[in-house]
């Protein structure tokens, strides 16, 4: 551990490895094989921690790419690199791990060694004091070993990763070295010198070599973490956290009725709380500066805004009709200690309050039906709106549209409410005439009388009643009937029927008209859809 300054983890875990391969070398029982295991396990536990860790910054790195791309889209590209690499590595060491359980002879399905995911399973692990299996695939017989590999991959990605780091930021390019180090140590008390491989793996019983392959992978995952945490930061360092400032205005709406105060925040796209900024209401001039930079300035009487959580508070009564304009200037003061000055304009516009309430179908309403009806103000949003109405009852469908249903013939007037920032008002009333629903007219065969050929009307099922240049689609259904005609001696003969088919005797009836003779249809009764009982008007056919 002399190799350089370590965090107080690493020394825990130098120092657990010191103390458990000094048992071993002694011949300490199986309980401190399991303790190996146990240490596996954590370390294991840690590494996810990292994993999930990780996922959260990139989550962030998307976050922040889907608002601004051309800002955050050279930081990202690193970081995704970073990812690329880690996941390389730390694969790499995984398939090391895997491959020493193979030449142990374990991992297959049935021992449960190696699950299906590529995990290690370390309870399952037999014979976890064997050094000839990690040291084969580590070491090798030529000193030709995994471990050698496994030693460029470190230093290689070490190197990358500090290439990303400005040379300025010391701390996190010493943090780098020290937790991904892969000098040699230095030479032992007798003069031995060991590489970094012979060190920790020649030797080796796997129970060791396990979890010391997974502190590996736990470096990995940390110096991600910190190399993504500091690409992170770089997107808004020595700036504001946007890259244009712009003066903003938000009113309440820009078509403002009568006798209702106008109101806007006005502020910059991305506020510092701490740092507000000042706001200037009326005239100003530019003068253009030698760097080419306009400079804005107030003049002649002007106010300034109550700045709340760095907002601007602006409000105007006004009972001028028309166009209104306003505008001035929005000062913050920048990093370098220089005010940014920006100008800014607005118009609204005051209007008499318009209230819109109109049937959809007719210009009256009709009794017994539900009758369709819009009601809307200019600048009022539907769900702030509430009618009222004398006889009858208005119902809502959706936000502007209605029903009304009168109770009687006469008169009906429909009252408007509105509430406008938080205070409820009269929007004003409309009158409309009510009337009763007209009559429908009888049709047999599609005709209401006239001539018509006796095979043809024979072969009516019955009579039905029609709403005629009516706009609401309503249904009249016929109660009852009669159909009557003279016979050749000139008797009147008919016959009745409750409901709207035509009966047998009807039929025959018809059945027995002669060329030239007369059949009427009369007595006609028919319920609408208010429940009313009609007596319409007869028809009257002509067999040809």
């Amino acid at each position: 551990m002399g190799h350089g300054k370590e965090t107080p983890r690493q020394k825990m875990i130098g120092m657990m490895y010191l103390v458990l391969t000094a048992m071993l070398a002694l011949n300490v029982s199986a309980e401190v094989l399991d303790a190996f295991t146990a240490v596996d396990d954590g370390l294991k536990k840690t590494t996810k921690n990292f994993t999930a860790k990780n996922q959260v910054l990139y989550s962030d790195f998307n976050e922040q790419y889907v608002q601004n791309e051309t800002k955050v889209k050279p930081w990202k590209d690193k970081a995704d690199e970073v990812k690329k690499r880690s996941d390389a590595v730390f694969d790499f060491i995984q398939d090391l791990k895997v491959e020493i359980i193979t030449v142990l002879g374990q991992g297959s399905a049935d021992d449960g060694v190696v699950t299906e995911d590529g995990e290690i399973n370390n309870e399952n692990i037999e014979g976890k004091d064997n050094t000839d299996a990690p040291s084969q695939v580590l070491i090798g017989p030529n000193a030709d070993g995994k471990a050698y590999d496994l030693k460029n991959k470190i230093k290689d990605y070490r190197d990358f990763l500090i290439g990303l780091v400005n040379e300025k930021d010391i701390s996190v390019i010493h943090s780098l070295e020290t937790n991904l180090e892969t000098k040699d140590p230095p030479k032992t008390e007798d003069g031995q010198n060991k590489s970094w491989e012979v060190k920790h793996f020649e030797h080796m019983p796997l129970a060791a070599v396990m979890p010391l392959l997974t502190k590996l992978q736990v470096d990995i995952r940390n110096a991600e973490s910190e190399i993504v945490q500091y690409l992170y930061s770089q997107i808004d360092a020595g700036s504001f956290s946007f890259n244009k400032l712009e003066a903003t205005v938000i009113p309440n709406s820009s078509y403002i009725l009568q006798g209702n105060p106008y109101k806007a925040d006005v502020f910059l796209a991305a506020v510092d709380t701490t740092l507000p900024p000042k706001v200037y209401i009326g005239k100003y001039d530019s003068t253009l500066t030698e760097d080419g930079v306009y400079e804005y300035n107030m003049v002649g009487s002007y106010d300034s805004l109550d700045v709340i959580e760095g907002k601007g508070k602006f409000e105007r009564l006004s009972n001028s009709l028309g166009k209104q304009s306003w505008g001035g200037i929005l000062k913050l003061l920048g990093p370098d200690g220089n005010y940014i000055t920006k100008p800014f304009k607005r118009t609204y516009e005051i209007a008499k309050p318009n209230l819109v309430v109109s049937p959809t179908k007719m210009n009256v309403f009709y009794v017994g039906v539900d009758n369709p009806v819009s009601i809307s103000i200019a600048g009022v949003p539907g769900n702030k709106i509430t009618p009222t109405i004398t006889n009858g009852r208005i119902v809502k469908q959706s936000d502007g549209v209605y029903t009304v249903r009168p109770k009687r013939p006469g008169n009906s007037l429909v009252s408007v409410r509105a509430q406008i920032d938080g205070v409820t008002k009269n929007m004003g009333t409309a009158d409309f005439r009510v009337k009763g629903l007209p009559d429908p007219v009888i049709k047999v065969a599609g005709k209401k009388g006239g001539k018509i050929a006796k095979n043809v009307l024979a072969a009516q099922a019955g009579v039905f009643a029609e709403m005629e240049n009516f706009d609401f689609d309503l249904e009249f259904k016929i109660i009852e009937f009669t159909v009557s005609t003279t016979d050749r001696g000139g008797y009147y003969i008919d016959a009745k029927t409750k409901g709207n088919s035509f009966t047998k005797a009807q039929n025959d009836l018809i059945k027995g008209l002669r060329r030239n003779s007369r059949v009427n249809i009369e007595e006609v009764k028919a319920v609408g859809p208010d429940g009313s009982v009609r007596n319409l008007a007869p028809i009257v056919f002509e067999i040809i």
